[in-house]
């Protein structure tokens, strides 16, 4: 599948990269800190993120102003500022109607332009998102101290190779990365944004504030959120949530801010993702034919499975063998004539196992 790269002018004569891939019903990625639409297209971080967002979308992706292909020199930055950049990827598009999913300081953009274009959003994905960055009323003393020490740090080691810096950020992006991946976030800091505009995008984003508008927003919303998260921490993720009128809340283990194909918990919000933007409601198997004539105690274990529990996890609630639950699993995905543990994930939680 191949992508196209376009540009549009917003309202203060910014201009903004985006590009379009995939088909059906139209989805408008806002992401913030670190993008670039070429290069993230084939990146070993988000390359399985592109693929399942293109399953069954147009996806359209855009780099703020001040980083990626957008326009580097700028003079405003801040929250108005990437409302309209989003605008103009809106209205550029010609699309009347569209989902949103916005990624980490994405997520509270995401949710102001559809409080003031209501009629424009169908629905709303919210990835480790948050309501109000370090630097606003309420936010802890050891918060802003940390990101202000943070923004000393990438004034000073911001796109070098190697040293602390290198290790700190990405670390905290992804504990559990390859060397590959590494690698690549040290390339991506070159390109992307200068030092002087990653600075400056860094304090904008803790300078976010949407709290004051959440409870009008009335859109349809998935909040999901890593509980090990260590760019943001769980906690905000879960307050997002309880403050939205119509959401739901689902917490995914892991460690990583960006999950990985080999986590845990990415077949599980695949799952959820999908059913969330599919808009249709969750059918369990029903008939013998569906379920591969699964037996009650299977169709337990495929509950957990769905939930994202290891074998382990699963003996210790049943009080039995891993081993036993490990059989189960093999005779589960030969009966649904499925190949995978992941896959198995995906397909139960659009049945509507592992839910509540």
């Amino acid at each position: 599948m191949r992508q196209r790269i376009s540009f549009c002018t917003t309202s203060d004569g910014v201009r903004i990269a985006y590009a379009v891939a995939g088909s059906g019903p139209p989805l408008i990625r806002v992401g913030g800190w670190l993008t670039h639409v070429e290069r993230d297209w084939d990146s070993p971080v988000w390359q399985h993120w592109m693929r399942e967002l293109t399953h069954e979308h147009t996806l359209a992706r855009f780099d703020i102003r001040g980083s990626g292909l957008s326009d580097q020199e700028v003079c405003e930055q801040g929250m108005e500022a990437w409302v309209r950049d989003l605008e103009a990827v809106a209205d550029s598009l010609g699309w009347k109607r569209f989902s949103l999913i916005g990624l980490c300081q994405g997520g509270p953009i995401a949710l102001l332009y559809a409080f003031r274009h209501p009629e424009r959003v169908d629905r709303v994905v919210l990835y480790n998102a948050y309501t109000n960055g370090a630097f606003t009323s309420g936010a802890s003393e050891r918060s802003s101290e940390e990101a202000e020490a943070l923004a000393t740090m990438i004034k000073i080691g911001w796109g070098r190779k190697s040293g602390a810096f290198r290790e700190l950020f990405a670390r905290r992006l992804s504990p559990g990365h390859s060397a590959e991946q590494i690698d690549w976030w040290d390339e991506l800091q070159k390109i992307t944004a200068s030092p002087e505009n990653a600075v400056r995008l860094w304090r904008g984003f803790h300078e976010i504030d949407v709290r004051d508008v959440l409870q009008d927003i009335h859109v349809p919303t998935l909040v999901a959120h890593v509980e090990g998260d260590a760019m943001v921490p769980f906690e905000l993720g879960r307050s997002l949530a309880s403050q939205l009128p119509d959401s739901r809340f689902l917490p995914l283990k892991g460690a990583n801010h960006i999950l990985q194909l080999e986590d845990s918990s990415w077949p599980v919000f695949v799952g959820e993702l999908r059913r969330f933007l599919s808009d249709g409601p969750a059918t369990p198997w029903s008939s013998a034919a569906e379920v591969g004539e699964l037996t009650p105690r299977q169709r337990m274990i495929l509950d957990r499975v769905a939930r994202g529990q290891s074998n382990i996890e699963i003996a210790q609630a049943l009080s039995i063998a891993s081993k036993t639950v490990r059989n189960h699993v093999s005779a589960i995905c030969s009966k649904l004539d499925i190949s995978s543990r992941a896959q198995l994930i995906v397909q139960a939680r659009e049945k509507g196992f592992g839910t509540d």
